[in-house]
């Protein structure tokens, strides 16, 4: 059985008398541990996609299954609970509180957890997925040193590595990533790419990046090519590069 699946999934929105639909007849993949680059361009349903995978957003038909649990026609407190125990999420501007440090950022995952209902299904499933420490957290991506600044003190890379240390926090089995690199230079961004790649094959955390850029192809498992809100292609890469062989 797939960790995740979507069968059929259509998103539709409506404009007053006027319907448009972001996804129609997605199906798709994704076995736990694995690298997952969403390639498309502007407007080609990704971030729709990641939403979705998220429980950010509902489905207006089809299933969506998570390690055998249907999502897409979870309640919200349902979805609530699934989002805290199971996702954390990498933004492409970092979203971090600008007048707290960088490990009180990382703290509030602690929080998240907190006014979480007890007892839910995820919990149970997830035993043993402690919330990380925030000074643990922030060393596993290298600040150690800059627990205590804020973001206005740390460069870009600095303030993405600390988003994806507060997504860690959570000790999450779905890791997205929605343009992580795309405010970084190439050298930082590269760093970025060690760190999620280190994140599915070291600690097999499930990773699922949405971008444009068409190399960051060949360090997934699994590429998903999407286009006018469908799935063209899903390739399976046998051999996938390091992240740090990676140029654009």
């Amino acid at each position: 059985m797939p960790f995740i699946e979507f069968k059929d999934v259509e998103r539709k929105y409506s404009a007053g008398e006027h319907e448009f639909y972001a996804l129609r007849d997605v199906d798709l993949e994704i076995e736990e541990g694995e690298m997952v680059v969403i390639l498309g361009p502007s407007g080609a349903g990704k971030s729709t996609l990641l939403n979705l995978l998220g429980g950010m957003d509902s489905p207006t038909a089809g299933e969506i299954l998570f390690n055998g649990h249907d999502i897409s026609h979870f309640k919200d407190d349902e979805l609530t609970a699934y989002r805290a125990w199971n996702v954390g999420v990498v933004f492409q501007f970092y979203n971090l509180i600008p007048t707290l440090t960088a490990y009180e950022n990382v703290a509030l995952m602690k929080d998240v957890r907190r006014n979480v209902r007890r007892g839910s299904m995820w919990e149970k499933e997830s035993a043993g997925a402690e919330v990380l420490d925030p000074a643990e957290a922030l060393a596993s991506v290298g600040l150690a040193d800059h627990m205590h600044q804020c973001p206005s003190q740390m460069s870009g890379g600095e303030q993405q590595r600390t988003s994806i240390a507060r997504a860690l926090a959570k000790n999450p089995r779905l890791l997205l990533c929605d343009e992580p690199t795309g405010a970084l230079d190439t050298d930082t961004g590269k760093e970025v790419l060690k760190l999620l790649q280190k994140e599915s094959r070291e600690n097999k955390h499930t990773v699922v990046m949405v971008t444009h850029n068409s190399s960051f192809a060949d360090i997934a498992d699994r590429v998903i090519r999407v286009k006018n809100g469908t799935v063209l292609l899903t390739e399976i890469n046998d051999d996938p590069r390091d992240a740090e062989e990676v140029s654009w």
